[in-house]
């Protein structure tokens, strides 16, 4: 079990110094609720000097939850492209509708109503009750972890029931009851700037005297998972249909990666599969081309899967070829000049230049 509590001043000690060394974000100078959800949500797996840009572009272009529940999917995946994890953007949006709907326009005031909004966890609900209302919860995530973990010297892992019940105890049991809001600030930026995964800080850390593992020096043993994470291979053929400065695309659908946002036409094989593969594969469904030309292969990494993709110039012959795709649903012909305006995935959209003529 870990110290007594009462024997450090392990809040006081975070919140000084946090007060003299704390970044200064945009989010933190509001007590705007839809502003801290919009940071929250666009922080989670986002690095905040990438995330800051996104920010701003989002409040921008949607400054309140009305905006946002109005907006077109179109739009929301234009802004969020690049960022990944893109049911992030679809929660807000459902998230945004029933607060308009059934909360009159305004986020819900207690813990557990923010919770109950799509896409809202136990963290992110944390985070909106303390920062905007200064509710007593405490935030749990990947910086609180670390620093509890290293500073009790902590072995549960983090990511099993039992670490993760642990762990919210021990966050709410340290909790300074008084001034939430700046507590939380003040254990993850902590976490964020001086107990880094890799190399921390120890020695600049405001409470090193009292921290089990810089006492023993295993601070890189901390914090333990158990999970390892193993990656799906997939290879993916996308296929570069032009004709008369029209392009073919569609829009991905289904409970796949990628949700609402558009791509080429494509290919997915069980296996590597070569130029002629592909070429074969066409032949038997189409007629009208004369041949395929590799532009580009892509290995591109998301955290359960490993995408291996290659992009092919189809040579079109006949307007039969393009009639192929335009006829089916979910496909459309959209002039060259308008590309850079559809929410591609960012393996798609760094790579444009690369693809057209």
């Amino acid at each position: 079990m870990h110290k007594i509590l009462i024997m450090t001043n392990f809040p006081e000690q975070i919140r000084e110094w946090y007060i003299e060394h704390g970044r200064r974000l945009p989010w933190r100078d509001t007590k705007d609720p839809y502003k801290i959800w919009i940071s929250e949500v666009i922080l989670q797996q986002t690095r905040v000097d990438q995330g800051l840009a996104y920010y701003q572009r989002f409040i921008e272009a949607f400054p309140d939850v009305t905006a946002l529940a109005q907006a077109s999917e179109t739009r929301l995946m234009q802004l969020w492209q690049g960022l990944g994890y893109y049911s992030r953007a679809r929660n807000l949006h459902q998230a945004a509708q029933t607060i308009v709907n059934e909360h009159n326009g305004k986020m819900p005031q207690t813990y557990k109503k923010i919770k109950n909004l799509k896409g809202i966890g136990p963290y992110t609900a944390a985070a909106i009750a303390s920062f905007a209302y200064n509710l007593p919860h405490a935030v749990v995530d990947g910086n609180v972890y670390r620093v509890l973990s290293r500073y009790f010297a902590t072995g549960l892992p983090i990511d099993s029931t039992a670490g993760r019940k642990h762990f919210s105890k021990v966050a709410d049991d340290f909790l300074d009851k008084k001034d939430p809001a700046g507590h939380n600030q003040a254990i993850m930026e902590l976490g964020a700037l001086i107990c880094k995964p890799a190399k921390p800080l120890c020695e600049q850390c405001p409470v090193n005297e009292t921290c089990d593992a810089f006492a023993t020096g295993t601070q890189n043993r901390f914090p333990v998972k158990t999970k390892r994470i193993t990656r799906k291979k997939r290879y993916l053929h996308y296929l570069i249909i032009i004709k008369n400065q029209h392009i073919i695309i569609n829009k991905r659908t289904g409970q796949d990666i990628w949700k609402g946002l558009y791509q080429f036409p494509l290919i997915e094989t069980p296996g590597p599969a070569s130029s002629n593969d592909i070429e074969k594969e066409l032949k038997n469904k189409n007629t009208g081309f004369s041949g395929i030309k590799k532009l580009l292969e892509k290995r591109h990494l998301l955290t359960h899967q490993e995408l291996h993709t290659s992009f092919y110039r189809v040579e079109i012959t006949t307007e039969e070829f393009l009639s192929r795709w335009t006829d089916e649903t979910s496909f459309q012909s959209i002039p060259i000049t308008q590309i850079k305006e559809i929410p591609f995935p960012q393996l798609i959209a760094e790579n444009l230049s690369k693809l057209l003529p």
